[in-house]
């Protein structure tokens, strides 16, 4: 999320303390009162349990291409019939199988993903028929062997331990990222950490949108990306995705988690039908790795939706991680620290996901 900047006063450091162990306690009190997953979850399509999305075929012999529905997609596969690449119309994000890897967080939970998905960002949206166009056949000759770095290594590039990255300039460009500042409001209800970090307050320069407005960092917010500020660095200054500099100037990503989900950009996978309980989505199955998915965590924000993250994939045990960046945790994670990093089940993000949008 994000909003108007406001200044703040400062107070005490026992008063600090006090407001982090009082919400602390209270959100890892209600989330407590969870009931336990009891939802299956079935790998269909791109996904296939802990194998990713192809098991890894070579690349030698014919290769075929088919189409797929719900949502309208592209399928490449080899010779041995194993899905090389999906590319959804609509979308940017493309789906390649490349070498195995794991990812893991000790630290914060059991957890691991072994996935061959690799996730990349196209050039231009897909659409039936691409595959025969020259520039798509020059960038899938590009990056159908390639081990650079993806989405999800751009990701894991911020977790908790995650050594710093610094460009030609010294500008420190990943590592380690908090949420945001604590809290001194002092505020009955407030939260723990503030919100409103976005990628240049983590980079602390200036950051020129496309629509004129500069964005300028704060000092107190460096090394810090709050839900969506983290998926704007991951798509955005990483990936080099368009990001709008607001909810509403520009064309791209938009600031907030609410306005990911419900700008045009991409393709709605789980369409959002409401924010109630009643309207969390069952089909998480059409998921796949890189896609975003948003949830109604805090009933303070009324209709908007509060909380974005990036579907990782299938853990060893088959449930469905995603990744977000947490107050909780302090930072981006997979881990289990104020609910599980689970989308299936009835744990606390599971219940209060409300849609999924591929880029």
């Amino acid at each position: 999320m994000a909003g108007k900047r406001k200044s703040r006063p400062v107070v005490s450091g026992l008063v600090v303390l006090a407001l982090v162990g009082t919400s602390g306690y209270l959100t890892m009190e209600l989330r407590a009162q969870e009931a336990p997953g009891v939802t299956e979850v079935r790998n269909v399509g791109v996904l296939n349990g802990n194998r990713g999305s192809g098991g890894g075929s070579d690349d030698k012999g014919e290769v075929s291409w088919s189409r797929l529905e719900n949502p309208a997609r592209s399928v490449l596969r080899g010779a041995d019939g194993q899905i090389k690449a999906v590319f959804t119309d609509g979308a940017r994000t493309a789906t390649l199988t490349g070498p195995a890897r794991t990812f893991e967080e000790p630290a914060s939970t059991s957890s691991k993903v072994s996935t061959t998905d690799w996730v990349r960002l196209l050039p231009e949206p897909w659409k039936k028929g691409a595959e025969k166009e020259k520039w798509f056949t020059d960038w899938y000759a590009e990056h159908k062997d390639s081990k650079e770095d993806d989405l999800f290594a751009f990701a894991f590039q911020y977790v908790a331990g995650a050594p710093d990255k610094k460009d030609e300039q010294g500008v420190v460009y990943a590592g380690d990222a908090n949420f945001g500042p604590l809290n001194t409001t002092g505020a009955e209800g407030g939260d723990l950490r503030l919100e409103q970090s976005d990628f240049y307050d983590y980079l602390g320069l200036a950051y020129p949108f496309r629509d004129g407005t500069v964005g300028t960092p704060e000092s107190m917010r460096a090394k810090s990306l709050d839900c969506s500020g983290f998926i704007r660095m991951v798509l955005g200054y990483r990936a080099r995705y368009p990001l709008m500099s607001s909810d509403a100037s520009g064309d791209g990503l938009p600031r907030t988690a609410n306005g990911m989900a419900r700008s045009k950009e991409g393709v709605d996978v789980l369409p959002l039908t409401g924010v109630s309980a009643d309207d969390r989505p069952s089909a998480i199955d059409q998921l796949q790795p890189g896609d975003l998915v948003f949830f109604k965590l805090d009933t303070r924000t009324k209709e908007r939706l509060d909380h974005v993250g990036m579907v990782l994939g299938y853990d060893t045990e088959g449930h469905l991680i995603f990744v977000s960046s947490r107050e909780e945790v302090n930072g981006p994670t997979i881990g289990d620290v104020g609910g599980v990093s689970r989308l299936d089940g009835n744990g606390y993000y599971a219940k209060t996901l409300r849609s999924a949008k591929r880029l």
